[in-house]
């Protein structure tokens, strides 16, 4: 051997170790196909005929050709000048060898925009396992889910539309769901065709995205038409396949719709049905390759040889899928298949002995076959017949055990047909335990199948047993498909919130956390001890967004009624970061109906039991983060669901305190004057703490920051010294009381700067000790009293939060806080008009003004001003020349306007006056309208929620004064001293009221969740009778009748 070929073999030996392992990897084009010829040269054969024997039989026409079917001219010298076959007969077994193949590589067939396909000329000796390779390793496919097999007619074959359809859309749904192979016979004719229509269909209506329909056509070598274009030694990358219908006579073309090409070669030429037994030889080796893949046997239409390939495919135990209506045997067989065994007699038909023998042993087989037929009543499509099949042949192979069952329900998943595995799989006979249906909930969830997550889950699956492991629901979040909100929570989660999510949502937080360390050990140590699994799920499927399955996981959940009001908070909060409009839309769709359902669970849990109803308002929860369910509803801005009269009952019993919710307004302000009111009959009481109660702190309040504005006016506007007077004294004093009660508040509450009420507090407290210290320094006396004005106006602004508390004054106050929003847009427009004329006319009349007051002045106030009626006396020529300077040095006098040397204007008086009136127009008319149309607009919106907005705002003013001192200022400063006593010096530490949030014991709050689940089962109950009873519903039904 040579150095030429010891260097020929070295690269063909690396071409092959490089091209196994890394398969997967991206190689250059030159390098893939160097390394693909070399494995199809050493492993891949043709059959070559190596005597010639002229055929005698062959027409006059044809006079050199040979018993092989081959003319003269395409044998090798060798076979025609062969002495060591004389005298001998031509045989196919003798006389024809096996050589290295010499037509492989892609094809393409001329059509625009579509991919190449792979094809190869094989002998019919190959081994299988050999093909399963080339397929897999070579040709990069992946190992397939599922195997169809189609059989049937090649000639004048022909479907009804519908049938068509059915036939091509199931197939496909199939072969995507699934990741199954086609295997066909390959050739431009009959079922192939249409199976490579189908193909072509889903091609040209699927995104590139979505995985490629594998089409595996097997046809025989010797009956390809312009085969000859197909054949190179080296391999064809690619060849140009060019079909003629019109002229391929006995042969066929190749279908230009099918992916892959096995061309198997017997060294013959123009014999039909070479590549039958290499067919089912394969497919015997891809179905028991690894793990056993199933087989389905399609068969439509079909003479002699399509039932022979029946009759083999059901003696090896491969189920088969009859259509019935696609002609001969096909419709032969589906009409015997509905006689019963004992009448299925075919002696009366005229076939041939061996064919009716053939169709008897098939149709004594009934759990291997199934009919598909077309009716009124069929909706579904041949993949459900094909997933029957299989089911069928599952239910009476009890050889097969519990991993076959556990393909044929992964079949079902994958098709999602929850109806076909309710019926065949989950039956009476069948025992599964949960654990062996983990992988099948899992599928599901990630899947986005729901249907099935309730079957598993009506069929023993524990949801506890599921997420016990840490590592199934790690799994889950890192398959979430495109949630881009929880990368963007990730950075925008502080290290304080990271431990708080930690704590609580441990799952979630290792979906955030996936690039950063986390130990299991201090992990596990975060997880508390009693894990809801129903919860874990819920989260999973609402920060996805996902109704069916978050639905189903909530009704999974313990503390139903505050998952449902998190996921409210966490969708609305979700959708407010979103960019898709369309997605936010829904996300706030779902948020309302997880508010409804737990509007709906709590109602039912109210008209049972309304003591245990408010207990389950302010049980805090320790699933939730220890929170109420009333503090997530306010979160939430769920104003549905605190407008509920159980959740007002108990907001006006807080309110109340110790004294009864059915007294008067009057009574209590008469005892407030008159206390010995208090120990008569006057009032009525339901404890002892009546003095407490947030209504009497409320009043006291009211009473004294009246007093206090009545103080400050006085010192403002009669006793304003250099030197401060006892009353301003007392001012002082008071205003630190109230300085007091503010940090007091902001250190018992994280939320504190989000109230509107709070900033203006702030805001209120800080103009006040910077008019104090301008007020203290001489030089700043009187700057100090302005501050001290401007002050008094946003204390009295505070005021209104005093009708918070009105049922009719309340609303009133956020119409006044929306309309100031739209006063903002509506000062842009107007700006832009004001601003627009007051430069144009600034600019008309005044040449070269400097002066930047009179400036601001001309092109802004006036115009503004304008507005209200004040208008300009400069725009024409009967302005008085004395009430302006003519050089712009008097600071108190605007500039004239240009003036011609008579002191005549020289400005074009038609034009200013036409500016105004333009201006006045859109600006006066027009603009003004316009915000009387959007004031009007927002009154009659929050107008029509007065009720609802009433209920919700009162919440925070009640919490307030439920937790104030009971003196009001300046008499709270005395509490203020009290509690930091008792803070310092007693150590004791502060307790939260019960009255929003209670810690209940264990067992009472066990009992408590066991009660809201039955509560929820009962609304869930009437839910679907009300759904099922409604005019919808019962029109659906009535159509499915």
């Amino acid at each position: 051997m040579g150095e030429a070929e010891g260097a020929r073999q070295l690269s063909h030996t690396l071409a092959i170790h490089a091209a196994s392992p890394f398969k997967h990897l991206s190689f250059s084009s030159s390098f893939q196909h160097s390394a693909i010829t070399s494995w199809i040269k050493e492993n891949i054969c043709k059959r070559q005929c190596y005597f010639f024997d002229k055929d005698d039989s062959s027409p006059k026409s044809k006079p050199d050709v040979c018993k092989c079917g081959y003319p003269k001219t395409d044998h090798v010298n060798e076979a025609i000048k062969s002495e060591d076959f004389t005298g001998e007969s031509w045989n196919r077994h003798r006389h024809v060898r096996e050589v290295p193949t010499d037509a492989f590589g892609d094809i393409t067939f001329g059509s625009l925009g579509q991919k190449p396909g792979k094809y190869a000329r094989v002998s019919t000796n190959t081994s299988p396992d050999i093909l399963y390779q080339l397929l897999t390793e070579q040709w990069k496919l992946s190992p397939p889910n599922l195997l169809i097999s189609v059989t049937g007619g090649a000639k004048d074959f022909y479907l009804k539309a519908r049938l068509k359809n059915m036939f091509r859309r199931g197939l496909i749904k199939v072969a995507q769901t699934t990741g199954a192979w086609i295997i066909t016979g390959g050739t431009h004719v009959g079922v192939m065709k249409h199976v490579g229509q189908a193909v072509r269909d889903n091609v040209l209506s699927c995104s590139s995205t979505q995985g490629r329909v594998v089409a595996i056509g097997v046809a025989t070598w010797g009956i390809i038409h312009n085969r000859d274009s197909l054949v190179y030694s080296e391999g064809c990358f690619p060849a140009q396949y060019v079909m003629d219908v019109k002229g391929q006579g006995r042969l066929s073309n190749l279908d230009n719709n099918h992916t892959h090409f096995l061309l198997v070669d017997d060294g013959t030429h123009g014999h039909y049905g070479v590549e039958i037994e290499l067919r089912s030889r394969l497919e015997k080796c891809i179905s028991e390759n690894g793990a056993t893949i199933p087989v389905v046997c399609v068969v439509l239409d079909g003479g002699p040889g399509t039932l022979n390939t029946m009759y083999n495919t059901i003696l090896n135990g491969t189920p088969c899928v009859v259509l019935e209506g696609s002609g001969r045997v096909a419709d032969l067989i589906a009409d015997v298949a509905e006689l019963p065994l004992h009448q299925s007699h075919l002696s009366a038909v005229s076939h041939p002995v061996c064919f009716m023998l053939k169709i008897q042993d098939i149709i004594r087989r009934p759990h291997l076959l199934t009919v598909f037929r077309v009716s009124e009543e069929c909706h579904w499509d041949v993949d459900v017949a094909i997933l029957q099949a299989l089911l069928k042949a599952s239910r009476t192979n009890k050889s097969q055990g519990t991993e076959y069952w556990k393909s044929q329900l992964e079949l079902a998943i994958a098709w999602n047909r929850v109806d076909i595995a309710e019926t065949e799989i989950f039956t009476e006979d069948s025992q599964w335990e949960s654990s062996e249906l983990h992988w099948a909930m899992f599928s599901a969830l990630v899947g986005n199948k729901p249907e099935f997550v309730r079957l598993l889950l009506e069929n023993g699956v524990s949801l506890r047993e599921f997420l016990q492991d840490e590592q199934t629901l790690r799994e889950l979040y890192t398959r979430l498909p495109n949630c881009i909100f929880l990368s963007k929570l990730a950075k925008r989660v502080q290290s304080s919130r990271k431990q708080l999510l930690k704590t609580r949502v441990p799952y979630l937080f290792i979906c955030l956390s996936k690039n950063q360390t986390v130990s299991e050990g201090s992990l596990r140590a975060t997880i508390v001890e009693e894990r809801d699994p129903g919860k874990d799920l819920f989260l999973w499927a609402v920060v996805q967004s996902n109704k069916e399955l978050a639905e189903i996981a909530w009704e999974q959940c313990r503390d139903c009624t505050s998952a449902a009001l998190a996921a409210s908070k966490i969708l609305k909060k979700m959708a407010e970061d979103i960019k898709d409009t369309d997605k936010a839309e829904e996300m706030k769709e779902l948020a309302n109906h997880y508010e409804k359902h737990a509007i709906g669970v709590f109602s039912e849990c109210y008209n049972s039991d309304q003591e245990r109803a408010q207990k389950l308002l302010v049980r805090a929860s320790p699933l939730w983060g220890r929170t109420t369910c009333l503090r997530l509803a306010l979160e939430a801005n769920d104003k549905s669901f605190v407008a509920q009269s159980g959740v007002q009952n108990l907001l006006t019993q807080i309110w109340c305190g110790g004294l009864s919710v059915d007294n008067p307004v009057w009574r209590v302000m008469t005892c407030m004057v008159f206390f010995p009111l208090i120990y008569t009959k006057f009032l009525v009481f339901r404890s002892l703490l009546a003095l407490c109660s947030p209504q009497v702190k409320f009043y006291w309040n009211i009473v004294f920051y009246f007093a206090f504005l009545l103080l400050f006016a006085v010192v403002l506007m009669m006793d304003f010294q250099a030197t401060p007077s006892a009353w301003e004294v007392l001012l002082y004093i008071w205003l630190f009381s109230l300085v007091c009660e503010e940090v007091r508040q902001v250190r018992g509450s994280t939320m504190y700067i989000q109230d509107l009420w709070n900033i203006l507090d702030v805001l209120s407290i800080l103009l006040f000790i910077i008019g104090l210290a301008f007020r203290l320094i001489s030089t700043l006396f009187y700057a100090g009293k302005i501050v001290l004005c401007i002050d008094f106006v946003v204390f009295c602004l505070r005021l209104m939060a005093i009708f918070t508390i009105s049922r009719t004054l309340g609303p009133k106050i956020i119409i006044v806080k929306r309309m100031m929003m739209d006063m903002f847009f509506f000062l842009f427009l107007l700006s832009i008009w004001v601003v627009a004329y007051g430069v144009a006319k600034q600019g008309i009349l005044i040449n070269n003004d400097s002066r930047l007051d009179w400036i601001f002045r001309g092109a802004v106030y006036e115009p503004y001003l304008t507005i209200f009626g004040n208008f300009p006396t400069n725009i024409d020529i009967t302005f008085d020349i004395n009430s302006c300077s003519m050089s712009g040095t008097d600071p108190l006098k605007p500039k004239c306007p240009v003036l011609d040397d008579n002191q005549n204007p020289v400005f074009p008086e038609w034009l200013t006056i036409t500016l105004l009136c333009v201006y006045l127009l859109f600006a006066n008319i027009l603009l003004l309208n316009l915000l009387i149309a959007i004031f009007n607009f927002t009154f009659e919106e929050v107008q029509d929620n007065t009720d609802r907005i009433w209920k919700f705002q009162r919440y925070e003013l009640i919490k307030e004064y439920h937790s104030r001192p009971a003196a009001p200022p300046p008499f709270i400063i005395l509490s203020h001293i009290y509690l930091l006593i008792s803070k310092m010096v007693m150590c004791r530490q502060s307790t939260t009221s019960k009255e929003f949030k209670n810690e209940l014991p264990q067992a009472e709050d066990e009992e408590l969740l066991s009660w809201e689940s039955l509560m929820k089962d009962r609304y869930l109950l009437t839910t679907q009778q009300e759904q099922s009873q409604s005019m919808e519903q019962r029109i659906l039904d009535t159509a499915q009748k």
